[in-house]
């Protein structure tokens, strides 16, 4: 199928101390995020002076994949638009239609299947394309990355580099600790045939990452990030509530890699590198944290590898994979359907 354009999809975030609330509010818009809740993550992102590192990080990351695609013949102009902070997607999907875009292909900045971190991109395109009018290009999702070699490889790199800080003598009694987005039960087992993808592909990006980084060390996937309702139920255990329990079990030191994500924005810097490491240093553990991938080259090359499959004649598709799950190109129209409250809200 042909395409004329790209464009990077991102979850956005503010920029300066007047951004933050009303950044906090799109993302909340049409739920239950108790006050209280909504003020704590708001001084989360005043300790950095009001500024998300993503937006910045998605900047970066757009000037990479271009020089890329320049330098490997990918004639495709790369566009940019956000969910919830600016550029917003429909008026970068409005200036795609005025540059005569007809039909692109998007890629999402999360590897995993799931209502947000997959689905929900869909609705974000959707509801761009309606409020731009019957004139929008048409808008093609890349596929889900979580075992390409692009993704798993800078992963791969930095767990080894973190261990690499750590005092060999503790070796012995060092903990490789994987984290993600939490997210509500019922979202984890969200509806339609691939219920439980956002778990499933999660273990297996973490079982790539251990047997390639350190395959001497045990491992745990853990969560991060909760928010929403106290009443709500989300999937555990929490990074901080499990360091403390390693430390129970005698651990020493651990090494936390933030698989969950593409880049060090603001869930990875406060939640890991702030409210983690302090626990931490509070148990007597010590504590490493692995970059996320970032710009890293693989990682920029991986867009391009998944561009390319999707300019390639209908049976020439040759996906460049390390797991075993099933990847598809166009998602089911029943899979991962949201439940009553599945979002992320910081």
């Amino acid at each position: 199928m042909a395409y004329d354009a790209l464009v990077l999809l991102s979850f956005g975030g503010p920029e300066g101390p007047q951004d933050v609330l009303p950044f906090l509010r799109n993302v909340t818009r049409g739920r239950n995020v108790p006050p209280e809740r909504l003020a704590e993550v708001a001084e989360h992102y005043q300790h950095f002076g009001g500024v998300s590192p993503i937006n910045q990080q998605c900047r970066e990351l757009l000037a990479a994949i271009r020089a890329d695609f320049a330098a490997h013949g990918i004639d495709l102009p790369v566009y940019w638009g956000n969910r919830n902070w600016h550029p917003m997607l429909a008026d970068t999907v409005a200036r795609m239609r005025d540059d005569g875009v007809r039909r692109a292909l998007a890629f999402a900045t999360s590897a995993y299947g799931g209502y947000s971190s997959c689905r929900q991109y869909q609705e974000d395109i959707a509801a761009a394309r309606a409020a731009v009018g019957p004139d929008a290009p048409v808008i093609d999702k890349l596929r889900q990355f979580h075992d390409h070699p692009g993704f798993v490889g800078p992963h791969v790199e930095a767990v080894r580099a973190a261990l690499g800080t750590v005092d060999p003598a503790l070796r012995r009694r060092t903990r490789l600790v994987f984290t993600a987005h939490s997210v509500p039960t019922s979202a984890a087992a969200a509806a339609g045939p691939e219920g439980g993808r956002y778990q499933a592909q999660l273990a297996e990006t973490a079982r790539l990452v251990a047997a390639d980084a350190a395959p001497d060390l045990p491992y745990d996937l853990v969560w991060q990030s909760r928010s929403g309702p106290p009443q709500v139920p989300w999937l555990e255990p929490d990074v901080n509530d499990h360091l403390r329990d390693l430390a129970g079990q005698g651990v020493d030191a651990v090494v936390v890699s933030p698989i969950g994500f593409v880049s060090d924005h603001l869930e990875v810097v406060w939640d890991l590198d702030t409210e983690a490491a302090a626990t931490a240093k509070e148990l007597g553990l010590a504590y490493a944290r692995a970059a996320s991938p970032g710009t890293h080259p693989a990682f920029v090359s991986m867009v391009r590898d998944l561009v390319s499959e999707r300019l390639r004649p209908d049976g020439a598709v040759t996906r460049a994979r390390l797991g075993t799950l099933p990847v598809w190109d166009t998602c089911p129209v029943n899979c991962c359907i949201a439940s009553s409250t599945p979002r992320r809200s910081s």
